[in-house]
């Protein structure tokens, strides 16, 4: 199998299913923007050739890499880059290349938010009214049908980029005083805890994996506010929950795909879903699922896309497994060393994160590992304990 992989080295820690490929026998072929030496030793070692493009945003750029590789390598089975900036240009080189998976007519109703409403209205899943809109009056007419507060944020967009909250027909003047610059939808804000459903489906659409992770905070909260945020992994999944994420991957059709599904938990425990992300958890979810459960997910995804069994593959959530980040600038309580010095074995990783997280995960993680809930937020309270002004 050929598999040309687009930015193999971002995230840092998706080297890892490169690896994983490799191990079993595909010829992994690697599209980045970063120079060939600069990739990890691991990474050079498992990919069978990397063609530098200066820029991951140019498409022709990206179809000459494709063209190039298919006539020094022969057709080309896979085309991915587990990321969802590219996830429109990955569709149009699959259609240029006659490479299965998704496709351009797919990417609307699976990356907008206008469009997964759709899907989620089909499929009979709870979520919160939304329309397009381009103008104050439309969010206004909006607002007098479900009321203030309301969200805005754009309908093709990663994580709470962009995105604000408005409270009255001020704010919404505020907001909309000049052009906006895309498309945006407006939402009521829903208030509740996020609540993920995250896994991976096999070519028949089949889930061979499935976790839930938990948000201290929203997004969009975490960025405008500038909170610390923390998530970690359940040990079981709500019924409930399993229920609608299942009817959700279901009506999205997906095969051979990891999904990030998020919901919100509302205060009288019932579940809407926010929306479908057609990747793996941000972060370092990936690597938290591993330890949550002591398991390869890397390598149960390389399974899943070279056709190999995986009936036998078996997984049981023993930890909650928790990422507390902490931003520069900000006067914590304890040090670093004493930190680490506490945490003891629940401790697992320290990382500063590269810069395209701050907004979100801040500038440092802690990866912690506990078998009792009240351990584990007694852990974020440590890490994240702030000097009082």
């Amino acid at each position: 199998m050929n598999f040309v992989f687009i930015s193999p080295h971002f995230p840092s820690h998706f080297f890892h299913f490169v690896t994983a490929l490799r191990e079993r026998g595909v010829t992994v072929l690697g599209i980045g923007d970063a120079p060939y030496e600069s990739l990890r030793p691991e990474l050079r070692d498992s990919l069978r050739e990397y063609y530098f493009v200066p820029s991951l945003h140019e498409e022709d750029a990206l179809l000459r890499a494709a063209g190039y590789l298919t006539w020094r390598h022969g057709r080309l089975q896979r085309i991915d880059s587990l990321n969802e900036a590219w996830l429109e240009v990955e569709a149009r080189l699959r259609e240029d290349f006659h490479v299965p998976g998704l496709q351009p007519t797919d990417i609307h109703r699976m990356r907008s938010k206008s469009g997964m409403a759709q899907v989620f209205q089909q499929a009979g899943v709870p979520h919160p009214d939304l329309i397009r809109v381009r103008d104050a009056g439309q969010v206004k007419d909006f607002a007098a049908r479900v009321g203030y507060p309301l969200v805005l944020k754009p309908d093709v967009g990663v994580g709470a980029a962009n995105t604000f909250k408005v409270s009255n027909a001020s704010d919404v003047d505020a907001a909309l005083a000049h052009p906006l610059p895309t498309t945006y939808v407006a939402q009521p804000y829903v208030r509740g805890t996020i609540v993920t459903y995250d896994g991976i489906v096999d070519r028949h659409g089949a889930i061979v994996f499935t976790l839930s992770h938990e948000y201290s905070d929203g997004g969009m909260e975490t960025v405008v506010e500038r909170r610390d945020i923390s998530f970690w992994s359940h040990l079981e999944i709500p019924p409930a929950l399993d229920v609608l994420g299942r009817q959700v991957v279901a009506a999205f059709g997906l095969r051979e795909r990891w999904f990030h599904l998020e919901f919100f938990r509302l205060p009288d425990g019932r579940f809407v879903v926010l929306e479908a992300n057609l990747r793996p958890p941000g972060g370092f979810i990936p690597d938290m699922m591993n330890y949550t459960c002591d398991i390869d997910v890397y390598r149960l995804w390389a399974r899943v896309m070279t056709g190999d069994p995986v009936a036998d593959f078996r997984y049981t959530p023993r930890y909650h497994v928790c990422h507390s980040a902490r931003r520069h600038g900000r006067r914590y309580q304890y040090t670093h060393d004493e930190v680490v010095k506490r945490l003891g074995p629940a401790f697992i990783l320290h990382r500063e994160l590269p810069p395209i997280y701050h907004s979100l995960l801040g500038e440092e993680m802690y990866l912690t590992r506990h078998t009792d809930l009240d351990a584990m937020q007694d852990a974020v309270r440590f890490i994240q304990a702030t000097v009082s002004r």
